[in-house]
C-alpha cells in the first residue's frame, strides 16, 4: 500500500506512516521540557485519544475476524498479522496532508487492516453528534463511538484460509460466541505488543517472564503468608521482590514489568499502562497449570474493546492521569449530578424549576428506595410553583393498581382542569374555555371524551355517546394519539405554568409528548422512580434517553439503591477505573448496603478513612482489601419493624389493611363500602378506624383512603402469605361482583375484574364462573377502551380469552368473535401490532361466512398501511374483494383507464342530484366493498400504475353512483377528482367534484375522516385554491388526524402542508423548519415510515434554501429509492424539489434536467401526483429557460416558454390567487426580450403587486430582483437599487440567507460604484 491511498472521502494511511506524523506532530518528552507546558498538555492528550481511538478499532477489527467457526484450528497464530504494518487508519480526505496541519483528536475515521482484509468505520452516531453544537463540543474529549464494518475493494480472503482461521482461533480461543467468551492468551500478548508499539513508538522488549517455556514459580512456603488478592500477579513480581516477606502494601506496588514501567516514564497514561499490563497478564497462562495470572487479567479481546470504549466515552475520567500528588488531597470523584449528598438536591430541582420559568420544558427524575423522601423533595417546589402562578399536578402509581400507566396520566390533566376552574376567575375561565375551543374545533369531543372534567371549564365540552363504527375499524384513538391531544391541551394551558407529575410504562411516551413538544408547551415534569424495583431496560430509564437525544434539559437524582450493575458504574466513576477491576468491590459494597447508595457512601468514605482503600500513586489507582471489606455490615430492618407492629393488631385492623394492600395504594371509599356491606368483610368498618387512629391510614378529599406511606402498604400486603396471596385477591374480587352485581357501579368494575383476575387458575376449576367472569372482563375491557385505557383494555380482554374452552368457536361462537376483534382493536390501540394482526388472523380463519370477516379485513389492511407495509394492505384489500366476487386486475391498459374515467364521469353527470345524495347505500357488504377499494386506491399509489388506481376508483365511485351514498362516498368522489385533475381533462370539472364530495362528507359527520378528505382534496385541487389557505387547513387536518389515531393520513398532511408552505413562501423558512423538525421527532415516535421520505425531502429543500445545509442540514439521509422504477411514486415530489432546489440557488442545468424528468412522468402516465406539482415545475423551468435566451444559448426555447404561459393563461381563470403573479413575471420576462421596456416594467410591477397580494413573500422577492436585473441590464442603475433592496427586505422576511447574500453582493457593487 502506498503512504496515502484516496478512498471516497477519506485518505487511508499506513499505521506505521501515521504513527511516523503524529511522532512529529507529538513527541513523546518529559512535559517538564516543552517551552510550552499547556499546549504540551492539550496536544499530548489529542494524541492520546487519536491513538486510543486507533487501538479500540484495531481490536474491534480483530473481533470481527472470527467470521468462520472452525473447530479443528490449534490454536497457532500467524504474528504478522498482529504486526503495525498489517494496519492502517482513515482520515478525512482533506486538501493538506496530515502533517500539514493540525490533526484534530476526533478525526480518525476508521482502521482497516490488510491481511485478511477487513475495514471499520469509527464515528459517533448522527443522532447522538448532533446533541450538541460544534461552540457547545469545545473542552469536551468524550464520545460514545460506533464501529460499522465497510465493504473492501480487494478479493477477501476464502473462508476456511489459515489466516483467518487462526486469527478466529484466536480471538475466540475456540469457546462460545457469547459475550464473555475467553480469547487465546497468546492474542492478549500480540496485541499488548501491538498498543506498546503504538503508543511508545518502539518494539516490546522480549520480556523472560513472559516466555512461552514456564518459569520459574515461588515455591508454597513463599505463599503461605496471606497476599492480598491484587496481588496475585506472583509471576510478575521484580526480582527483588521474589522470596522475600509477601506482607507488603498494594498501595505502595509499582508496575512490575519493565517494559510497563517505560511507557509510564515517557508519559502514557496509567490506564493504557494498566490495559497492557493486564494483556501481558493473561499471557502467564501459557505457562501450565501451575501459572498464575492477576485477577485483573484480562479473559477476552471484547473486555479490551469495552475498556477501550470507555476511555473513549470519557477521557478526562479513565483515560488521563490524576494530576493530583498527595494522599491529602486526592479525593474519590463523585459525579455531581447523583446522590452523594442530600444537601444539594434541593438546590438542583429549585434551579430546574427556575430555568422552566423562562418557558422550556424539562425533566427531573428521582430515583430511589420507598422511604427516601423523594416525596418531600417534590414538596419543596409546590410553593414556589404557586408563587409564580404555576399549577402542580400530582399523581401517584403503584404495582397494583390498573390505573397504572396512560391512564394515571389522564387522571393527573383531569386534577389540572378542577385546578384552572378554582384559581382563575370566571372571565378567564371563559377566555381559556375559547381557546380550546378554537384549538380543537370538533376535535373537542376527543378531548372530552379523555378528560371527562373538562368540562367544568365549559358545559359544551361533552364527550358524545359512542356509537357502532359501521366499517368495523375499532377503537381508532390510541395511547399515542391520547399522548397527543393531551399534548394539545398542555399547550394551550401550560405556558408559562408548570405542572408537576409522575408516569412511568405506556404514560412515559405521553411525558415524552409533552416535554418536546416545541410549538408552545412550558412544562417541568418531576418523576419519582423505585430505582430498586425497575431494571435496567425499565421505560423510565428509556424516556431519561429520549429527552437527551430530543434535547430537553433532564436531571437524573437517585436518592437510594442501585443495582449491581449501576452500583459498579458508580464505584467506577468514583475510582477512575475499569468497571471489570471495580466489579469485585462493588460486590462486597452492595452485599453489605444492600444497594442504598446513601449507605454505599458512607461506607466508602469509612472504607477509605480506615485505608482499606488507598492510592497507589505508582500506579495511579485505587487499590482495595476485599477479605476485609467483607467483614463490614449495614442493614435495613424498616419493613421487619412495621411487620412486628402490625403483627400485634387486632384481627379487623389487619383485615383493613390486608384488604386495602389488594387494591394498591388508596382505595376508593364506595369500595370499602360495598365490602362492608358483605358479611366477609363486616368487619372492615371497625378496622378502618382503629386503622386510622393507629395512623396507618387516612382519607383524602377525592375520596380516597390512602396509606401514609408505601412501605406502610409493603409491609400490609406481607401480612397475606405469598402462598395465599392469589387466593386472597380472587376471594375479594369475588365478594365483590357478587355484591355490586346488577348495579350501575361504573369504573368499579375494573376493579372487580382485577382482582378476580389474580385468581384465574382459580376460575378455570369453575365451569359455571367461566362464562360469567369472561363477560366481565369483556364490559371491562370495553369500558377501558371507552376512557382510553387500551393497554388494561387488552388485559382484561386476555384474560377473557383464556378462560375460554378449546372448542369456544364451536361453542361460544358470537363471544368468540366479539372478544378477538376487541382484542385486535385495543391491541391497535396500544401499538402492539403484531398482536392486533395475530387476533385478526385467527378471525379470518375461524369465522363462519365472509360477512363476518370484513370488519377483521378492514382493521388488517389498516394496521398494515399504517406499519408502511402498503403491498400487504393492498393484498388484504384485494383478497377480501375476490371473495366477494369483484374482478381485480394486475394491469390495466391506458386506453382502458380512459374510458373507465370517461364513463364514470359521465354517471356522474347523470346521476348527481339532491335524490342521489338522499339515498342511502343499504347493503352491509356494499358499504365495505366502496371502503376496500378506496382503501386499496391508497395503497396502491405506493406502488402500482396510476391507471389501475384510476380503475379502482371509478369502481368505488359507480358503486355509490348504482346503490346510493355511504360514510366513504365522499372519499372515493376526492379520488376521483384526483384522477380527473392527474388526467388533465377536466380541472374545473374535477374541482366541481371535490367540493361536492366535501359538502357530502359533512352530512355523515365524518369527523374521524375528515383528515383524509382534506388531504386527497388537497392533493387533487389544492392548486385551485389559496396555498396559505391550504397549508393551515393541514395543519389542522394534522393535529386531528394525531389526535384520532390516524398517524398516516397526519404525517401525510404534514407533508402536504410543509409543500404548500413551500411554493406560497408562507411561514418564515427558520419556523418552517422548525416545524419540520418537529413533525420528524413525531414520526419517530410513531415508528411511521410512509411520510418519512416527503418531510426528509422538504427539510432537505428547506435546509438548502436556508444556507445551503451549511447550519441546518441533518444526519437524517434523503430517501431516493430506485430512480429507474416507474411505480416509485416518490419522484414526483423529489424531481419537483430538485427543481425549486437548483433555480433557487442558481444551477440551471440541474433545474432542467429535473424538470424535464418530472414532464416525461406526466407524460408516460406514470405520475400520480404530477399533474399537481407541474404548475410549481412549470414557472421555474420557464424561468430557466428564459435565463438561456438571455445568453442566447437556445433560441428554439423560446416556444417552449410561449406554450407554458398560454397553459398559465388557463389555469389563472381557475387559480388567480396562486398563478397571476407567476404568470406576469413570465411575460414581463419575456417582453424585457423583446425590448418592449413599458410593458416589461409595467408587468415587473404588475407580478411584484400580485405575490404581495398572494402573501407570496419569496415571489414577490424574485419579481424584484429579476425586475432588478432587468433594469441593471437596461442602464437603469438606480431603479435596479430600488428593486434590489426590495427584494433584500423580502428575502430576509423569507429567511433565505442564500438569496440574501446574492442580494448582498449585487447591492456592494452599487456601493463600490458610488451609487446610494
Amino acid at each position: 500500500m502506498s503512504n496515502e491511498e484516496e478512498v471516497a472521502d477519506h485518505l487511508v494511511i499506513p499505521l506505521r506512516s501515521w504513527m511516523e506524523i503524529e511522532a512529529k506532530t507529538t513527541p513523546l518528552m518529559d512535559p517538564k521540557s516543552s517551552p510550552d507546558i499547556k499546549n504540551y498538555y492539550i496536544s499530548s492528550k489529542e494524541s492520546i485519544i487519536r491513538k486510543t481511538t486507533v487501538a479500540y478499532g484495531i481490536v474491534e477489527l480483530l473481533l470481527r475476524s472470527d467470521d468462520i467457526d472452525n473447530d479443528d484450528h490449534d490454536g497457532t497464530l500467524d504474528q504478522d498479522m498482529f504486526q503495525i504494518d498489517n494496519f492502517a487508519v482513515q482520515m478525512p480526505n482533506k486538501k493538506s496532508t496530515p502533517e500539514q496541519s493540525h490533526q484534530p483528536w476526533d478525526d480518525i475515521r476508521g482502521v482497516s487492516m490488510i491481511h485478511p482484509e477487513l475495514a471499520l468505520s469509527i464515528e459517533e452516531p448522527a443522532y447522538l453528534s448532533c446533541l450538541l453544537k460544534p461552540e457547545e463540543k469545545q473542552g469536551q474529549w468524550g464520545r460514545y463511538l460506533e464501529v460499522e464494518q465497510i465493504m473492501t475493494t480487494a478479493v477477501p480472503q476464502e473462508e476456511n484460509s489459515p489466516e483467518r482461521t487462526a486469527v478466529a482461533a484466536a480471538a475466540t480461543g475456540g469457546d462460545s460466541d457469547d459475550k464473555g467468551r475467553k480469547s487465546h492468551p497468546r492474542c492478549h500478548y500480540l496485541v499488548a505488543k501491538l498498543l506498546y508499539e503504538l503508543f511508545v513508538h518502539e518494539i516490546l522488549p522480549e520480556d523472560s517472564s513472559l516466555a512461552v517455556t514456564r518459569a520459574p514459580t515461588s515455591t508454597a512456603s513463599e505463599t503461605e503468608e496471606r497476599v492480598p488478592k491484587r496481588a496475585k500477579t506472583s509471576n510478575l513480581l521484580s526480582p527483588h521482590a521474589k522470596g522475600e516477606e509477601r506482607n507488603f502494601d498494594k498501595a505502595e506496588l509499582p508496575f512490575q514489568i519493565q517494559s510497563i514501567v517505560r511507557m509510564q516514564q515517557i508519559g502514557i497514561p496509567a490506564s493504557i499502562c494498566l490495559m497492557t499490563n493486564n494483556l501481558l497478564e493473561s499471557a502467564l497462562s501459557l505457562r501450565g497449570n501451575d501459572g498464575q495470572s492477576s485477577d485483573d487479567a484480562y479473559k477476552s479481546l471484547r473486555d479490551v474493546t469495552e475498556d477501550l470504549h470507555l476511555l473513549l466515552l470519557d477521557p478526562d475520567r479513565f483515560l488521563f492521569d490524576n494530576e493530583v500528588q498527595n494522599a491529602e488531597d486526592m479525593k474519590l470523584c463523585y459525579r455531581k449530578e447523583k446522590l452523594y449528598g442530600r444537601d444539594k438536591e434541593e438546590s438542583l430541582i429549585t434551579d430546574a424549576f427556575c430555568r422552566v420559568s423562562r418557558g422550556k420544558s424539562e425533566a427531573f427524575f428521582i430515583g430511589g428506595f420507598s422511604g427516601c423522601g423523594k416525596s418531600m423533595l417534590v414538596n419543596t417546589l409546590r410553593a414556589r410553583v404557586n408563587a409564580v402562578g404555576g399549577y402542580v399536578i400530582k399523581h401517584k402509581f403503584d404495582d397494583l393498581s390498573r390505573e397504572r400507566s396512560l391512564f394515571g396520566v389522564i387522571s393527573a390533566v383531569n386534577q389540572l382542569c378542577l385546578i384552572l376552574k378554582g384559581r382563575n376567575t370566571p372571565p378567564k375561565v371563559a377566555l381559556l374555555a375559547k381557546k380550546l375551543k378554537d384549538e380543537f374545533g370538533a376535535d373537542i369531543a376527543l378531548l372530552a371524551r379523555i378528560l371527562k372534567n373538562v368540562k367544568v371549564l365549559s358545559p359544551e365540552f361533552v364527550s358524545p355517546v359512542a356509537e357502532g363504527d359501521e366499517c368495523g375499524e375499532g377503537d381508532t384513538m390510541n395511547a399515542r394519539s391520547v399522548g397527543f391531544t393531551l399534548s394539545r391541551f398542555m399547550r394551550l394551558v401550560s405556558s408559562p405554568k408548570h405542572p408537576v407529575m409522575w408516569a412511568d410504562d405506556t404514560a412515559l411516551d405521553v411525558i415524552h409528548t409533552f416535554l418536546v413538544d416545541t410549538m408552545g408547551s412550558c412544562m417541568f415534569f418531576v418523576g419519582t422512580y423505585r430505582d430498586n424495583e425497575v431494571n435496567a431496560d425499565h421505560a423510565v430509564f428509556e424516556l431519561m434517553k429520549k429527552l437527551e437525544i430530543s434535547h430537553v434539559p433532564t436531571t437524573k437524582v437517585s436518592l437510594t439503591g442501585l443495582k449491581l450493575e449501576d452500583l459498579n458504574t458508580m464505584i467506577s466513576d468514583s475510582l477512575c477505573l475499569y468497571p471489570r477491576i471495580c466489579t469485585s468491590l462493588s460486590t462486597a459494597v452492595i452485599q453489605k448496603t444492600k444497594g442504598n447508595p446513601f449507605f454505599v457512601l458512607e461506607f466508602i468514605k469509612s472504607l477509605k478513612a480506615r485505608n482499606l482503600l488507598k492510592y497507589n500513586f505508582h500506579q495511579k489507582r485505587w487499590t482495595w482489601d476485599e477479605d476485609f471489606i467483607c467483614a463490614e455490615e449495614i442493614t435495613d430492618n424498616v419493613l421487619y419493624l412495621l411487620a412486628s407492629k402490625m403483627n400485634g393488631l387486632c384481627d379487623n385492623v389487619q383485615l383493613l389493611l390486608k384488604v386495602m394492600a389488594c387494591f394498591g395504594t388508596r382505595t376508593s371509599e364506595s369500595v370499602i363500602g360495598y365490602l362492608m356491606d358483605s358479611v366477609e368483610y363486616f368487619g372492615l368498618r371497625d378496622g378502618l378506624e382503629r386503622a386510622i387512629n393507629d395512623g396507618f391510614v387516612e382519607k383524602s378529599r377525592e375520596g380516597t383512603v390512602n396509606f401514609v406511606h408505601d412501605k406502610v402498604r409493603e409491609a400490609a400486603y406481607d401480612l397475606i402469605p405469598e402462598s395465599d396471596k392469589k387466593q386472597f385477591h380472587y376471594n375479594l374480587g369475588k365478594v365483590l361482583h357478587l355484591v355490586c352485581d346488577g348495579k350501575n357501579v361504573g369504573d368499579t368494575i375494573l376493579v372487580i375484574a382485577a382482582q378476580i383476575n389474580h385468581g384465574r387458575e382459580f376460575i378455570r376449576t369453575d365451569d359455571e364462573l367461566c362464562l360469567p367472569i369472561v363477560k366481565l372482563n369483556m364490559s371491562a375491557g370495553k369500558m377501558a377502551i371507552d376512557s382510553c385505557r387500551h393497554k388494561a383494555a387488552y388485559s382484561y380482554l386476555e384474560v377473557a380469552s383464556s378462560l375460554l374452552p378449546i372448542d369456544h368457536w364451536e361453542s361460544h361462537y358470537d363471544i368468540s368473535l366479539r372478544l378477538g376483534f376487541m382484542m385486535a382493536s385495543a391491541a391497535n390501540s396500544s401499538c402492539k401490532y403484531d398482536d392486533a394482526e395475530m387476533n385478526l388472523r385467527r378471525i379470518l380463519k375461524e369465522a363462519r361466512c365472509t360477512k363476518d370477516k370484513l370488519p377483521s379485513y378492514f382493521l388488517l389492511s389498516r394496521i398494515l398501511q399504517a406499519q408502511g407495509k402498503v403491498v400487504d394492505a393492498y393484498s388484504t384489500c384485494s383478497s377480501i374483494l375476490t371473495q366477494l366476487g369483484e374482478t381485480i386486475p394486475e394491469t390495466v391498459e391506458p386506453e382502458e383507464a380512459v374510458d373507465t374515467i370517461r364513463e364514470t364521469l359521465r354517471k356522474y353527470d347523470e346521476v348527481y342530484s339532491d335524490d342521489w345524495l338522499g339515498k342511502k347505500m343499504e347493503d352491509y357488504t356494499q358499504r365495505y366493498v366502496v371502503r376496500f377499494y378506496a382503501q386499496m386506491s391508497t395503497s396502491a399509489i405506493f406502488f402500482k400504475h396510476s391507471h389501475i388506481i384510476s380503475y379502482f376508483v371509478c369502481k368505488a365511485v359507480e358503486l355509490s353512483l348504482n346503490n346510493g351514498v355511504c360514510q366513504h362516498t365522499p372519499l372515493s368522489l376526492l379520488q376521483l377528482a384526483n384522477v380527473v385533475i392527474r388526467s388533465g381533462s377536466n380541472a374545473s370539472l374535477a374541482h366541481r367534484i371535490a367540493k361536492n364530495a366535501m359538502a357530502l362528507s359533512e352530512r355523515f359527520h365524518s369527523n374521524d375522516q375528515m383528515a383524509e378528505l382534506s388531504l386527497i382534496f388537497r392533493n387533487a385541487v389544492g392548486h385551485l385554491e389559496c396555498f396559505q389557505m391550504g397549508a393551515r387547513r393541514l395543519r389542522v387536518c394534522f393535529d386531528s388526524a394525531l389526535s384520532s389515531g390516524n398517524a398516516d393520513i397526519g404525517f401525510l398532511c404534514a407533508a402536504t402542508s410543509i409543500n404548500f408552505s413551500i411554493f406560497s413562501g408562507e411561514k418564515e423558512l427558520g419556523s418552517l423548519l422548525k416545524e419540520i423538525d418537529y413533525q420528524l421527532h413525531l414520526l419517530e415516535t410513531y415508528k411511521s415510515e410512509v411520510s418519512k421520505k416527503y418531510i426528509l425531502c422538504s427539510r432537505a429543500t428547506v435546509s438548502l434554501l436556508i444556507d445551503k445545509g451549511e447550519e441546518t442540514s441533518t444526519e437524517a439521509k434523503e430517501y431516493q429509492g430506485d430512480l429507474s422504477d416507474p411505480g416509485n411514486t416518490f419522484l414526483d415530489t423529489y424531481y419537483c424539489h430538485q427543481v425549486l432546489r437548483n433555480f433557487w440557488l442558481g444551477y440551471g442545468e440541474r433545474c432542467r434536467h429535473f424538470a424535464q424528468k418530472a414532464f416525461d412522468r406526466i407524460q408516460q402516465g406514470m405520475s400520480f401526483h404530477g399533474t399537481f406539482l407541474l404548475h410549481i415545475i412549470k414557472i421555474f423551468y420557464a424561468l430557466n429557460l428564459i435565463d438561456m435566451l438571455k445568453k442566447k444559448l437556445n433560441p428554439t426555447r423560446q416556444k417552449e416558454v410561449e406554450e407554458i404561459i398560454e397553459s398559465m393563461k388557463v389555469t389563472v381563470t381557475l387559480a388567480d390567487s396562486n398563478i397571476r403573479n407567476k404568470l406576469e413575471l413570465l411575460q414581463a420576462e419575456m417582453h424585457g426580450l423583446g425590448a418592449r421596456h413599458q410593458r416589461a416594467v409595467a408587468l415587473y410591477n404588475a407580478s411584484i403587486a400580485s405575490a404581495k397580494k398572494s402573501k407570496f413573500i419569496h415571489e414577490q422577492g424574485l419579481a424584484c430582483e429579476r425586475a432588478g436585473f432587468y433594469h441593471k441590464r437596461m442602464g437603469y442603475s438606480r431603479d435596479a437599487l430600488v428593486y434590489f433592496q426590495q427584494a433584500h427586505a423580502c428575502y430576509k422576511e423569507w429567511g433565505s440567507i442564500v438569496k440574501i447574500d446574492a442580494i448582498q453582493r449585487e447591492l456592494d457593487v452599487f456601493v463600490s460604484n458610488g451609487n446610494d
